[in-house]
């Protein structure tokens, strides 16, 4: 069924949309025939915040990692890391981590919950949140992890149209993950995998 992106029906159709049972695509990129090869130590918990910008055309927030990041460096991501011990939960951790990312004041985010956590091969469990900011806010890029931030149409990122199946040899083994392109900007793996399960969830 498809959704709609005006802001006054948004907010409420995120919440109905995070609330419901639902059985996401699996996290993580997949092997040929569907089994997920994942590390058998436990994950480590992260979390990252997915920032909807509520215009009249809503936008989401995303950030290109720096190149001298020690893992996934210039990739796209949502801002996010690992969950700190000082850290309430998963939602604090998203709020605090976009505030040293891109430095967006927790106070100027209305949290409207979580959605799938998505298991990473590299050893994570990421817990996204779901949050709706005010548009153009002074936004600050933080230099010592992104490169620079941008803002993707939702209503691209989210149409199933839009989401590319694409498989690539590693280890010996075929794997699949899900791609979106944007305006010369390549969103994949985890991030784009976040993004088809909210996708999956708002189309049910």
């Amino acid at each position: 069924m498809p959704f709609r992106t005006e802001p006054r029906l948004l907010a409420g159709a995120l919440s109905a949309a995070l609330q419901r049972p639902f059985d996401p695509p699996l996290g993580g990129d997949t092997d040929i025939g569907g089994i997920l090869q994942l590390p058998d130590t436990p994950p480590l918990a992260a979390a990252v915040l997915m920032p909807i910008v509520m215009r009249a055309a809503p936008g989401l927030i995303l950030t290109t990692r720096t190149l001298h990041m020690r893992s996934h460096a210039g990739q796209v991501a949502f801002p996010g890391g690992r969950v700190d011990a000082t850290d309430a939960d998963h939602v604090a951790a998203a709020l605090r981590e976009a505030q040293e990312e891109i430095g967006l004041p927790p106070e100027q985010v209305q949290v409207l919950g979580a959605t799938d956590p998505y298991r990473t091969r590299s050893g994570y469990q990421i817990q996204p949140v779901v949050g709706l900011i005010p548009p153009d806010l002074p936004l600050t890029p933080n230099p010592d992890e992104v490169a620079d931030l941008f803002e993707v149409p939702l209503a691209f990122a989210l149409d199933p149209a839009n989401h590319q199946r694409h498989e690539t040899l590693r280890e010996g083994r075929m794997r699949r993950y899900y791609v979106i392109e944007w305006q010369g900007r390549t969103i994949w793996g985890a991030t784009a995998g976040m993004l088809v399960n909210l996708s999956a969830r708002m189309h049910a």
